[in-house]
């Protein structure tokens, strides 16, 4: 028997059970992963804090995982083409990643680059298509100044990546802690608080062509708003409220037109990650049962990478300890 982690209510961490599950076997246009390590994200959690249709639950947790194909169905072809039983894959978008098994769409399936470990492939594609939207949004390209907010989290690692293979210049704001990940990848980093737009100005006297936001704090969409000349050129995934109000893009996951065009860049950021230009870092790994933990860690925030759930054989607990 198969086990994943369900959310049977709205609310907090107390809410994810860990259950045994029947892993349905896979139908034509499907096929089963047998899952090395389930990628971690803010929407896993968020998705649940602010649910509010009961009809949904219990909701299967996770979006992305990294794995080996255990079965495919008849007739069935991955996203990129083949697929057989043993054939390690990256899949994204799905429900229900957090497990030790799982059966999917195969348009969602992708063969995983053989020198991409399975947390970091795991761990790719929701921040990474998320990031290259925002470039896209807004129109980077060579030469461009970006001012990126929020530049040490998963998104913004990512976007700091994507935007210098398009050649452009980045200044990602964050704390000083986290000012040696900027440099890596190649950002300028700011320190955020009181003075920033001043700081920014000075790193930046000929201006910012285009800001993205990641944190969604008024100090984020102010400064934005002061420097860029162009709104059509200002991006968050955070202040939905404020993008209404201030007239500037807002994009997820959710939307048909930002669904469209993740889904249409997902081989192409496979092919960077394989070819080890874009690099996901892992902050660190824990075991499948132990969700709740890495749960605790990535609710707190700035846990310094990515993180990874990997399934081994565990007990399941009688119920999930509280946050």
């Amino acid at each position: 028997m198969d086990q994943h982690w369900v959310a049977t209510d709205f609310g907090g961490l107390d809410v994810f059970r860990f259950d045994e599950v029947e892993v349905a076997p896979p139908a034509p246009g499907q096929v089963t992963i047998s899952v090395r390590a389930a990628g971690m994200n803010p929407a896993d959690f968020k998705h649940v804090a602010r649910g509010s249709d009961r009809s949904l639950l219990p909701i299967a947790v996770g979006y992305e995982v990294a794995g080996v194909i255990s079965a495919i169905g008849p007739d069935t072809t991955l996203a990129s083409g083949g697929g057989e039983v043993g054939d390690e894959v990256i899949a994204f978008r799905v429900q229900g990643g957090y497990a030790t098994a799982i059966t999917v769409d195969s348009r969602n399936v992708f063969a995983k680059p053989a020198s991409l470990g399975f947390p970091e492939a795991a761990n790719l594609l929701l921040a990474a298509t998320t990031a290259s939207e925002m470039l896209h949004v807004t129109g980077v390209t060579a030469g461009d100044t970006v001012l990126v907010h929020g530049a040490s989290g998963a998104v913004g690692v990512s976007v700091i990546q994507q935007a210098r293979l398009l050649g452009a210049r980045v200044i990602g704001t964050a704390s000083e802690g986290s000012f040696p990940v900027l440099e890596r990848f190649g950002a300028e980093p700011v320190a955020y608080g009181q003075g920033l737009e001043e700081r920014v100005r000075h790193l930046a006297p000929e201006g910012i062509a285009a800001a993205l936001d990641t944190v969604g704090t008024d100090e984020a969409v102010d400064v934005s708003l002061s420097l860029v000349a162009d709104r059509g050129r200002i991006v968050t995934i955070a202040a939905m409220q404020r993008a209404e109000g201030d007239g500037i893009r807002v994009i997820m996951g959710a939307l048909p037109a930002s669904a469209a065009y993740r889904d249409k860049v997902r081989a192409e950021l496979i092919a960077l990650a394989g070819a080890g230009t874009l690099v996901v870092p892992i902050a660190r790994t824990y075991p499948l049962a132990n969700a709740i933990d890495a749960l605790t860690v990535l609710t707190a925030g700035h846990p310094g990478g990515k993180i990874a759930l990997i399934p081994e054989t565990v007990l399941i607990p009688e119920t999930a300890p509280a946050a």
